[in-house]
C-alpha cells in the first residue's frame, strides 16, 4: 500500500478558518479540506505547506505552530497528514487546484463533508480554539 506524507495548513481569521474543496477531477470530489500537499523528497512539512499554499491558493504565508497529526487509511493509500497553523503574509485566495474555498467558523466546521483524514483536525482546531 502507498503511504503518502502530506501537510495541512490552519489558516484562521478570529472565530473562522479556511477550507477547500476537492474539484471533479481529483479524488474525494466535493470533499472539504484543510488546503496542502505533498511532501517532495528531501522537503520539511512547514517547507512543502509554505510552498504548496503558494501553487494552489496564491498566497504567502508564515508556517507557525504544529496542530495535529493523522494517520489514515484510504484502502488504496494511506496518508499521514501533519498540520500546522498558518498566517497569511501576502497575496489574494486565487484557486488553482480546487473548486471552491469558504472562510468557515470554526464552530461549523464539522457541519462539512470533511475528509476523513481532516476530521480528526478539525476537531483539535476547535478544541484549541474553544479552550
Amino acid at each position: 500500500m502507498k503511504r503518502i506524507k502530506v501537510t495541512a495548513g490552519i489558516i484562521t481569521d478570529h472565530d473562522k478558518v479556511l477550507i477547500t474543496r476537492r474539484p471533479p477531477k481529483e479524488n474525494f470530489v466535493g470533499g472539504w479540506e484543510f488546503p496542502g500537499g505533498k511532501i517532495e523528497l528531501n522537503e520539511t512539512p512547514e517547507a512543502c505547506l509554505a510552498r504548496e499554499l503558494k501553487e494552489e491558493l496564491n498566497i504567502d504565508v508564515s508556517v507557525g505552530n504544529f496542530c495535529a497529526e493523522v494517520c489514515h487509511d484510504y484502502g488504496d493509500m494511506n496518508i499521514h497528514l501533519m498540520a500546522y497553523y498558518c498566517t497569511i503574509l501576502d497575496g489574494e485566495i486565487q484557486i488553482s487546484v480546487h473548486d471552491k474555498y469558504k472562510w468557515v467558523k470554526i464552530i461549523d466546521l464539522l457541519k462539512y463533508d470533511l475528509l476523513p483524514a481532516d476530521i480528526p483536525i478539525a476537531k483539535k482546531v476547535m478544541e484549541e480554539y474553544y479552550e
